[in-house]
């Protein structure tokens, strides 16, 4: 991964980023009224992505033209964000065990496959620029990629419900939304540091 800051210029990386912020803000709000409508663990942690998404790409545009030191601190704290929406999910799936019933199929995949649509079309937009500047694009590129994998398996805990009607396949797809959280996390951590050394 080159470290070089001038990789991407920010005047170009900064319309990619915005759009990207709009796009996770907008489907934060149709992803969680569906998860709150149809109690579905796996999409409150999706549309916690989508909120937090918007959140790591709006302090890219901030944190652009900085220093690379600079860039490796607001990166490390950019990690941290990514373990938010695991906390949260926790919290949910606990709270899913005093009302065991598995939420409607057909909302659940329908919303599943928006929202990859969504995401993969933000991983596209960044994949370019995901060595730009660091720890900071890298963030937010690894986060829209790892998200279509965790709308995948929504999709898939929608359709395995229509065959099996338990909660047990959303709260996997849960799961496993949280543990890319955490694989991302560690990747951007790893690029903060190296952002950090590269700086002197």
């Amino acid at each position: 991964m080159s470290l070089d800051p001038a990789a991407t210029p920010p005047a170009a990386l900064r319309p990619v980023v915005a759009r990207v912020a709009a796009l996770n803000g907008a489907c934060f709000f149709v992803e969680i009224a569906v998860a709150l409508a149809i109690a579905s663990v796996a999409l409150v942690m999706d549309s916690l992505d989508f909120l937090e998404d918007a959140a790591i790409n709006l302090l890219i545009l901030a944190g652009l033209g900085w220093s690379a030191r600079n860039r490796a601190r607001l990166g490390t704290g950019l990690a941290f964000l990514l373990i938010l929406p695991a906390l949260a999910g926790a919290y949910a799936a606990w709270d899913k065990f005093s009302d065991f019933t598995p939420p409607a199929p057909l909302p659940l995949m329908l919303t599943g496959l928006g929202a990859f649509t969504v995401n993969l079309a933000c991983a596209t937009m960044l994949a370019k620029h995901r060595a730009g500047s660091g720890s900071l694009t890298r963030a937010a590129y690894l986060s829209a990629r790892n998200d279509t994998v965790a709308n995948l398996a929504v999709v898939a805990a929608g359709l395995t419900t229509v065959f099996v009607p338990s909660p047990w396949p959303d709260l996997v797809a849960a799961g496993l939304i949280a543990i890319l959280n955490a694989d991302s996390a560690i990747d951007i951590l790893r690029a903060a540091a190296a952002e950090r050394r590269a700086a002197g």
